[in-house]
């Protein structure tokens, strides 16, 4: 039986939501991992864990090529078995270092399932419509978030953080086998040759178009921060504020937020257009920024804990919020070539913008300033972006 636009929509809901689950159900884990490899408390070196995995992402090079070619299904049914070895090889490791490297290859497959599901999108629909479904399934994928972390508590309660990193492989092969059901989206007739020549000619047009670039280089920046955010918010929970034990009910609720933000932003996108409504994110996002920036100069670092995490909450939410709708503005001109497209986007943001925050997440020891002020930065960054695009405006853009 044909698969129905709910199913596909909460399949690729699923298939995302591997990138978001072999994340978040890991974070309370890292005080054990710290333990087990003999690592300081305070140490923020549990933070690579989801560093590598989100560098993962650079294969989504190889793999847009590939779907180019081939189809979005054969490069999918890559993605599973990679992000299944590489979470068991993970859980397994004997060493930290050996375990970076599984969560890397785990990120390899995790880029091939994201990468296809956001070109599949792509193939099925255009513009606010597309923005509008991709917000759809990012509100069903950001409820991970929401329960991820109290998973992971409830997995501690009666075994070990090797049954935590277990979970997500083990999801991903129920998730494959359903994904049997999927159809191809790429017709034949619209797949590229596989050479140097037409896949550098390709990369070339792509790059040379100021719109997908423009709308790229919003979703890195603003990657930047969430990944910094994530992968240090156990850090700065246990470490800087002293409180390890609302790290579960603090991140479920910025988890939260972000999936209403989501799925408002889809209402959002849809009556007032991708255009208009990131720029009124950014707005807010960047009013947000400035004024936690400017109570830290006025109180102190790290500032009081109700506000700083009610103002991450809004950030977070807003960032995720936006996400769908430079997607959407990105992928837009792209046409016949949206696997290379999604390819270089998803590695863009992914690749560049976890190095970015591996940077911004190295200066908080003691600190959260730097976090607050990358936050005010990208901002203004985006900000700029959105507001340089002089294209004509529709009626709903």
């Amino acid at each position: 039986m044909k698969m129905k636009s709910a199913e596909f929509i909460t399949l690729s809901a699923c298939t995302m939501m591997l990138t978001a689950l072999g994340i978040d159900i890991m974070l309370p884990a890292f005080s054990e991992i710290r333990k087990h490899f003999g690592l300081a408390a305070e140490s923020n070196a549990t933070a690579q864990i989801i560093v590598f995995f989100f560098m993962g992402q650079i294969a989504q090079l190889v793999f847009g090529a590939l779907s180019d070619r081939f189809g979005r299904l054969i490069i999918l049914r890559i993605g599973f078995p990679l992000y299944i070895i590489g979470g068991i090889a993970a859980t397994y490791a004997p060493s930290l270092s050996i375990m970076l490297v599984a969560r890397f290859i785990a990120g390899m497959g995790a880029s091939a399932v994201f990468m296809t599901a956001i070109a599949g999108v792509r193939d099925r629909f255009v513009g606010d419509k597309m923005a509008s479904i991709l917000s759809l399934i990012f509100t069903i994928f950001l409820f991970t978030p929401v329960f991820a972390p109290f998973l992971g508590l409830a997995i501690l309660s009666f075994s070990t953080w090797r049954a935590v990193f277990l979970t997500p492989p083990l999801f991903a092969v129920v998730v494959f086998v359903w994904s049997l059901r999927m159809e191809e989206s790429l017709p034949l007739e619209k797949r590229s040759k596989l050479n140097w020549n037409t896949i550098s000619q390709s990369i070339r047009s792509i790059l040379s178009n100021s719109v997908f670039l423009r709308y790229t280089a919003v979703t890195t920046f603003l990657f930047s921060g969430l990944s910094s955010w994530v992968s240090s918010s156990e850090h700065i929970l246990g470490e800087i504020y002293g409180r390890p034990e609302l790290f579960a009910w603090i991140f479920a609720s910025v988890g939260f937020i972000a999936a209403l933000s989501a799925l408002t932003n889809s209402r959002l996108s849809s009556k007032f257009g991708a255009r208009r409504t990131i720029r009124g994110l950014l707005i807010v996002y960047s009013l947000v920024g400035a004024l936690l920036l400017a109570c830290t100069f006025a109180w102190g670092d790290p500032p009081q804990m109700t506000l700083f995490f009610i103002a991450i909450a809004l950030l977070v939410g807003l960032n995720l919020a936006v996400e769908p709708n430079s997607s959407a503005l990105a992928m837009e001109p792209m046409g016949d070539r949206a696997g290379m497209a999604s390819a270089i986007y998803g590695t863009s943001f992914f690749f560049i913008g976890a190095a970015l925050g591996s940077f911004i997440s190295n200066l908080l020891a003691n600190t959260v300033f730097p976090l607050i002020a990358s936050f005010f930065l990208i901002g203004i960054v985006t900000l700029a972006l959105v507001f340089g695009d002089k294209r004509p405006s529709t009626a709903r853009s």
